[in-house]
């Protein structure tokens, strides 16, 4: 189905035959004339379906009427859960939108300067793409107006739930007039996000596509396993030096991995950069722009970068660490081959992570092949043999979880002690003895106290029948405050020590 057929405006229609698109997908099939309608919408569509244009040519089609109150604040309010999303959902409504008259956009997103989305909030704004946590800044300074709101857009709603941006998202929501649309986009509808969508939407029209079948042979999946760090380093060298590798990506755990790594490589001769949640938003913008120049050979990058990158050029990704989650496997994996092209996607694996790599396996389907490098063999061999538990944790021979022989505290003799030869404490022979215990003086009965034992050693007066007696008061010079005596106190009732009444 052409786009003519789906009831756009001549504008906006020329808009998108200039951006070279003509036919239609699926999904844009069936939302566009639903959000056309009026309906809220929950899409369920995965990446690379063309979702983007659902929900910005219809939105757009609605700024050609004049607004029905009057403001500076934005029509279209689109929630992303990252920059690198947020900035492409801005340059397609810029380039579907060319044909507009005064058709402004506004992206505020976090590690840019407030200055400049300051001074595009102050004018008149038809588009804000956000991510939740800045657009909340700018409610709470009281920047941004939402009285003219007529369009709520969740893209990837799944993404930003699992950040855990749902208390952003419902505060942003009540801040909307609730007579406006609301079209909610996430790869599943179930569960959490099924519950956000009951609550934000009313009488939503509900499309679900499938995804396409993906050819699987255009990513090949490669496995090594690596002794230790260093062995990983020197099996990541090797890799980079392939002349069939053109531009890879190297995904790290932490932030700081990231950066020390790429800072290593970098030492090596390679062209590398790194990309993080802490880079300003502009050092970012500037990492992925060398990278699709072709000037940096080499990414080091954390999960973030795994949505958002769109560059045909990478041939390899290098999972250096691999992901805690399965599902982040196939979007990092979904890096490399695009556009049509093949790629390689290789995964470092250290011996004790053999439940990582069975739960990735149980996720995509399939076995990913064990490789090995020339001259860099492992020395040590996986616990393939561990069934792998729900988590991910290996289990030992015994079934239980960890990783190596737990000591058996219930058997003392036969585990053996490990400070010396010394027999145990109360035992002899293996029998357990009782020491003999001094029997305590009691007065009338009583057990001698505190007070009785000073007074059998001769320091204070004895206590008749268990009560303190009073100590004579030692005599001070004239015109000097006696000190007060332990004797003077009166004697408290009950539990006494530290426990107080």
């Amino acid at each position: 189905m052409s786009f003519s057929q789906l009831g756009l405006d001549p504008l906006i229609l020329k808009s998108v035959l200039a951006a070279g698109y003509e036919t239609a997908t699926p999904v844009q099939q069936q939302a566009i004339p639903a959000a056309l309608a009026g309906r809220d919408l929950l899409v369920s569509s995965h990446t690379g379906s063309g979702k983007t244009a659902a929900f910005i040519l219809p939105s757009l089609q609605r700024l050609l009427d004049a607004p029905a109150v009057a403001g500076s604040g934005p029509r279209i309010l689109v929630l992303t859960p990252t920059r690198e999303l947020a900035l492409q959902v801005e340059k397609a409504a810029m380039t579907y939108g060319r044909e507009l008259r005064r058709f402004r956009t506004a992206c505020l997103v976090g590690g840019a300067p407030y200055g400049l989305q300051l001074k595009r909030l102050a004018q008149p704004v038809d588009l804000v793409v956000a991510t939740p946590g800045r657009l909340i800044d700018h409610l709470e300074r009281g920047k941004i107006d939402f009285s003219r709101l007529e369009v709520l857009v969740l893209d990837e709603a799944d993404r930003m739930l699992d950040m855990g941006f749902i208390d952003d998202i419902q505060n942003i929501a009540r801040r909307c007039p609730t007579e406006r649309q609301t079209l909610l986009f996430s790869a599943t509808l179930d569960g959490v996000v099924g519950n956000l969508a009951r609550e934000l939407t009313r009488d939503a029209q509900r499309i679900e596509i499938a995804p396409a079948p993906k050819a699987e042979a255009k990513i090949e999946q490669r496995l090594l396993f690596a002794d230790n760090m260093d062995h990983k380093t020197r099996m990541l060298d090797s890799l980079l030096r392939d002349v069939e590798l053109t531009q890879a990506i190297v995904f790290a755990a932490t932030k700081r991995s990231a950066e020390e790594l790429s800072d290593l490589l970098a030492e090596s001769g390679f062209a590398s950069d790194a990309l993080h949640g802490d880079m300003q938003q502009g050092q970012r913008n500037r990492a992925l722009q060398r990278l699709r120049d072709g000037r940096t050979r080499v990414l080091v990058a954390t999960d973030v970068a795994a949505r958002g990158i769109d560059v045909a050029g990478i041939s390899h990704v290098i999972n250096f660490d691999l992901p805690r989650q399965a599902e982040d496997y196939v979007h990092r994996i979904g890096r490399t081959g695009r556009a049509g092209r093949t790629g390689i996607a290789v995964s470092f694996a250290g011996m004790r992570e053999v439940g990582l790599v069975k739960n990735i396996e149980r996720y995509i389907g399939g076995r990913i092949e064990i490789h090995t490098l020339p001259g860099l063999e492992p020395t040590q061999r996986p616990g393939a043999g561990r069934p792998a538990s729900s988590n991910g944790r290996p289990r030992n021979a015994n079934g239980a979880r960890g990783h190596g022989e737990k000591r058996d505290y219930g058997n003392r003799e036969a585990a053996g002690r490990g400070y010396g030869e010394r027999a145990p404490r109360g035992y002899v022979n293996g029998n357990r003895i009782e020491a003999p215990r001094a029997p305590r003086p009691d007065v009338d009965g009583n057990r001698i106290g505190y007070g009785e034992k000073r007074a059998h050693a001769g320091t204070t007066h004895p206590e008749p029948n268990g009560n303190r007696a009073a100590r004579p008061r030692a005599q001070h010079p004239a015109g000097e405050a006696p000190r007060r005596a332990y004797g003077d106190r009166p004697a408290r009732s009950g539990v006494r020590g530290r426990f107080k009444d």
